[in-house]
């Protein structure tokens, strides 16, 4: 009984520290919004969890909605019940009418210059949604590959005036058994508009990134299709776990600001905002008690014996403690697998990380 009265002392007790935010040692009392910020760096400016930014923000009836924060706004750390919050004074614009107006667009949660490539366009599909896609069958000008002002012939009936992305089929995405297959990447390659409706259809190119050429697949470009450059960044839940796949870079290890393709999409529960630490997985080693210079062996030193013996599990085998890497914050999610950035990298993050919910760095704790 008394066991139990003080393990359940001990949950509360760290369920309220977790619950507690700390703000970052030097974090200034101000702090007026300049072009460029994101909401990552500014919250990164008062706490050392900024993933926690909702908890800092979230009960300021001034900043419920953190998208109305713009450059010239003078954001001042205040305390409500004890309890650290942000209350923001907007930029006034001295016109005739003397009212509080937003100068610039609203400060997005991340550096816009390096996700805008994925906010237009780009897709990570299922392959059952590529089942019947249009393609183009070549173009009015005799020529292997089409740039813009071309016009290209697509065999099926589109809309006249409707706007279509040209993708060429990228690499396959697989999940951690490399077997199953999660997504194929599309790369956009060009748009274009269409001018003349039938059984083959004729579309205009307006812009292209690469030539295009005959076979590659015609998507329509919709709502949909635009991600989302604001959202408030959070925690995942603590359920949803997975692994990096994958790296836009198409390299195993990559830093900060960079993106990762994580195995968890939206059927999964993942959403843009959603902030994950980086674990690199512990190592498993094998334990020879007949060998005193080197009792601990890494996998690749394994003998034929040491294997047959991880396998009977009879205690031989150890794990190493997880290491912590950093985090990431998904911006985009499809079906399967979502996309990430990585916003904070104490190690390099690499190809078969695990992905989970951040824990707040609290009391001086190490993550790691």
């Amino acid at each position: 009984m008394n066991k139990l009265v003080v393990f359940l002392v001990a949950t509360l007790t760290c369920s309220a520290w977790a619950d507690t935010l700390t703000l970052k040692p030097g974090h200034p009392q101000t702090h007026v919004v300049q072009k460029g910020d994101t909401l990552w760096d500014i919250s990164a400016l008062f706490l050392d969890d900024p993933w926690r930014w909702p908890t800092l923000w979230g009960a300021n009836p001034q900043i419920a909605n953190p998208h109305l924060i713009y450059p010239g706004d003078r954001l001042t750390l205040v305390f409500v019940d004890g309890v650290p919050r942000l209350v923001r004074k907007p930029v006034v614009n001295l016109s005739p009418t003397m009212g509080v107006k937003p100068k610039g667009g609203a400060v997005p949660a991340l550096p816009l210059s390096i996700i805008e490539p994925y906010l237009s366009f780009q897709r990570i599909l299922a392959p059952e949604q590529l089942e019947g896609t249009p393609r183009v069958m070549g173009g009015e000008r005799q020529a292997v590959g089409y740039t813009k002002d071309d016009v290209l012939f697509v065999n099926d009936e589109l809309q006249i005036g409707d706007r279509y992305g040209i993708y060429q089929d990228g690499r396959p995405l697989y999940d951690t058994d490399g077997e199953t297959l999660l997504g194929l990447e599309m790369e956009l390659a060009a748009t274009g508009q269409v001018v003349e409706s039938g059984d083959t259809s004729r579309l205009k190119l307006l812009s292209s990134r690469q030539e295009v050429i005959a076979g590659q697949r015609v998507m329509p470009i919709t709502d949909s299709t635009v991600l989302p450059a604001y959202f408030l960044p959070h925690a995942a839940p603590k359920g949803l776990m997975g692994n990096i796949i994958a790296t836009d870079a198409k390299a195993v290890e990559i830093g900060p600001l960079q993106v990762a393709i994580l195995n968890k999409g939206s059927n999964d529960g993942a959403k843009a905002g959603q902030v994950f630490a980086i674990h690199q997985p512990g190592t498993e080693l094998i334990v020879d008690e007949d060998d005193q210079d080197k009792p601990y062996r890494n996998p690749e030193d394994r003998r034929a014996y040491d294997k047959v013996v991880a396998l009977m599990s009879d205690g031989r085998t150890v794990v190493l403690p997880k290491v912590y890497r950093g985090e990431l914050m998904v911006f985009k999610a499809y079906d399967n697998v979502s996309m990430a950035l990585v916003v904070n990298g104490r190690h390099p993050a690499r190809v078969q990380d695990h992905v989970l919910a951040p824990d707040p760095l609290v009391f001086g704790s190490k993550r790691d």
